[in-house]
């Protein structure tokens, strides 16, 4: 057996960033940015008004007479002297000679007469050039996820294109006789392939595009074929057949075709069969069969292996907390607990059966035990995986 750190450092040693695509930018959510984006003007272009009222000269007489407007989308192309004013509209330009806006709720209009009913001092409700962004600022920088706010800030900076990172083609296969997909006809000692669609789910997740290349059966031939319709994909993952019983033909697959394993089993729990290799050229991680394990060792080794694929930083989404109950002394294994979170106090569930896939998808987050940790109290510090 080899270490959870051993193993993900083999792994992440063994994938590359994808290429970058050109995309255009309302197409671009949730996206993974390869390129920074700049912006291509100063956002706003010149002082304009943050209010409806009156463009004025700051510390001018009270009432004034008003020599024009300034609307939103337009401008007035005079200068505003001394004991004048021009109606002003949210988001209009300020007028030269003007220094100060008044709104107008603060104004009594008769006529062109407007008086001013407060003091006004100098830069009041005006949004100076470029107090948003300039031109050639860094808005968005590279490896960043594009949310929608990004691409709102983008489409104001006049960016109609971005280039992202390719996803990634993760081929997934799920193998045994006893698996079928929802809804197919169940046999008496067959199971659901609840795996399937919760890996599936998952990549999606991570920003990834999944080829489901279906279920391999309990014969060399099948899983081959599978194996060998993956060589486009970045990466394969397969789902059980990676421990050393008769049916657990992944490892037998694998070696038949020439690849070497880097390992074969993992000091953690849940997830100790679990392998990596390289199937021409293509990085292959086989993981366990149960449910959990195959949730928690995605959650391990699969989301860096993705994040490096993307350009982004792999390490760990590990944080700090305190136990919410007591846990034993652990042995040579690396335990990953489900745990419920509340504010920072982790609570492990009582029983942490690898089958229990209710429990997983109640968990809030794992509870990292390092090998050979001792017994925890109430209160004592931990690191947690969030899920």
């Amino acid at each position: 057996m080899i270490s959870v750190q051993d193993a993900l450092d083999q792994i992440l040693a063994n994938v590359a960033p994808t290429c970058a695509e050109q995309m255009a930018l309302p197409n671009a959510l949730g996206r993974v940015l390869d390129q920074d984006i700049l912006a291509r003007l100063t956002q706003p272009r010149t002082d304009v008004s943050s209010m409806d009222g009156y463009a004025v000269k700051a510390g001018d007489t009270p009432t004034l007479t008003v020599i024009g407007e300034s609307p939103a989308g337009g401008c007035f192309d005079g200068v505003v002297g001394a004991g004048q004013a021009v109606r002003i509209f949210t988001g209009a330009p300020v007028p030269d000679g003007a220094d100060a806006v008044v709104m107008q709720e603060n104004t009594t209009r008769a006529g062109d007469q407007v008086t001013i009913n407060e003091p006004v001092l100098s830069g009041n409700f005006i949004r100076p050039a470029g107090l948003d962004f300039k031109t050639d600022e860094v808005l968005i920088k590279a490896g960043q996820t594009l949310t929608a706010r990004d691409l709102g800030l983008a489409a104001a900076a006049n960016v109609p294109w971005v280039l992202v990172r390719r996803k990634p083609r993760i081929a997934i296969i799920a193998t045994g006789d006893e698996v079928v997909m929802p809804g197919d006809p169940l046999g008496p000692n067959q199971i659901v392939s609840s795996n399937s669609v919760m890996l599936s789910a998952y990549i999606q997740s991570l920003g990834a595009e999944v080829l489901d290349l279906g279920i391999a059966r309990d014969d060399e031939a099948s899983l081959t074929r599978l194996m060998k319709s993956a060589s486009q994909a970045d990466m394969l993952v397969t789902i059980g057949g990676a421990s050393v019983g008769d049916y657990d033909l992944v490892n037998k697959v694998l070696g038949n075709e020439g690849v070497d394993l880097g390992f074969y089993k993992v000091a953690m729990r849940p997830g100790k069969p679990l392998i990596f290799g390289k199937l021409y050229d293509t990085p292959v991680l086989g993981l366990p069969g149960n449910p959990v394990s195959v949730g928690v060792t995605s959650a391990v080794f699969l989301q860096p292996a993705i994040k490096t694929m993307l350009g982004q930083d792999p390490k760990a989404r590990s944080q700090d907390a305190v136990l919410g109950c007591d846990v034993k002394a652990n042995d040579v294994r690396q335990d990953y607990l489900r745990a419920t979170l509340n504010g920072n106090v982790a609570t492990p569930f009582s029983k942490q059966d690898s089958a229990m896939l209710a429990r997983f998808a109640d968990a809030d987050c794992l509870i990292i035990r390092t090998p050979f940790a001792d017994k925890a109290k109430v209160g004592d510090a931990v690191q947690v995986l969030v899920l």
